[in-house]
């Protein structure tokens, strides 16, 4: 006998990237299950991300105290799970801790979690769900809506997406204008540096396509960094750069509703692969990134097509003109970045 679907909840956590990936499964839910509440469990950091959006129903947030305290983790888990009787959990991670959630409500009828040796009493659902490799995350998540078919037709729908508001986007814009972006030319987000050093590629090498861009081009390339060290990082090449005045690295983005409503005022998105480029993709902006050795671009490029590109070591055909330097990796060279990038600005800079 099939159950009415009434109340789901998928549990994410972690940072930008992942939760930007995993707006995909919560869509092909509230497609799936017309119905039936989606709860989206996030780190409250970066709960502003998903406001407006139509397919998340509430964020349930965890603040840096809760998640450093297994007292009050536990707390406010059981304290979740006792206000909703919950249909569904699904469980992303499906981590020692995470699973918590599925222990303070064994009679869901739906326990959904990744495969894990640890899991088997406590997941009634456990989808091995990272075996193929050719997959990309977005099909690794949803793969875990797998046991719903007996409930229902569900509706895989791969597509993961972010939404502005145009008040919000028309705020941001004022703002950018004020720091001197002129709308009637090219505006371009570059990811130059990185949170994680070691996902960050070469900044020597970076000069130099940004200044090929600058000089085919002539866009305004906007510097995206968080923290005082990628803030560091991205000043030094702006001073490398002669601080040329196609580049600004005044225009603040505090808040990742801030980011979310700089990128919606861009064209291109160029540079390092991270959380700011999902953000990008979700947003339907073309981007071209960069990725690091050991980041593999079949499992982080969903959709990679036409509008979304990017290169990986695996793709440099020519790895004797990739120069060793001290200040970054170096797994693909400049001239295999240009060959990829600049055919996408030739059609995406129309300005």
């Amino acid at each position: 006998m099939k159950k009415t679907i009434k109340h789901i909840l998928v549990i994410r956590f972690r940072r930008v990237g992942d939760s930007v990936l995993a707006t995909s499964l919560c869509s092909s839910l509230k497609k799936s299950f017309p119905e039936a509440q989606v709860d989206f469990v996030l780190n409250d950091n970066i709960i502003s991300l998903y406001d407006n959006h139509p397919d998340i129903d509430r964020i349930i947030s965890f603040n840096n105290e809760e998640n450093h305290s297994i007292r009050k983790y536990l707390l406010r888990v059981r304290q979740v799970m006792r206000e909703t009787d919950y249909d569904v959990i699904i469980d992303m991670r499906s981590t020692i801790k995470t699973l918590w959630f599925s222990l303070f409500s064994l009679h869901t009828p739906y326990r959904i979690g990744t495969k894990k040796r640890y899991n088997f009493l406590i997941h009634n659902h456990r989808i091995d769900n990272h075996k193929d490799n050719s997959l990309d995350m977005v099909q690794h998540n949803l793969a875990l809506l797998k046991p719903l078919e007996k409930e229902s037709k569900i509706v895989y729908d791969p597509a993961f997406r972010l939404y502005v508001s145009k008040d919000e986007k028309s705020r941001f814009r004022s703002y950018m204008e004020q720091q001197g972006i002129d709308f009637s030319k090219p505006v371009i987000l570059a990811s130059v540096v990185t949170r994680v050093a070691d996902k960050m590629w070469s900044l020597s090498l970076m000069k130099e396509v940004l200044f090929r861009i600058i000089d085919k081009y002539e866009p305004q390339i906007i510097f995206n960094y968080t923290g005082t060290k990628e803030e560091e990082l991205a000043k030094r090449l702006f001073r490398e750069m002669e601080c040329d005045s196609h580049l600004f690295v005044n225009i603040q983005a505090d808040a990742l509703s801030d980011l979310r409503a700089m990128i919606a005022n861009c064209d291109f998105f160029f540079g390092n692969e991270g959380g700011p480029r999902h953000i990008v993709q979700a947003l339907d902006i073309p981007s071209y990134a960069i990725y690091s050795p050991g980041i593999s671009k079949s499992v982080w490029l969903p959709e990679d097509g036409d509008k979304f590109q990017g290169i990986e070591a695996g793709d440099n055909k020519n790895p004797e003109e990739v120069r060793a330097t001290a200040d970054g990796h170096t797994a693909v060279s400049v001239d295999e970045v240009w060959s990829g990038v600049s055919p996408m600005l030739d059609k995406y800079l129309k300005k």
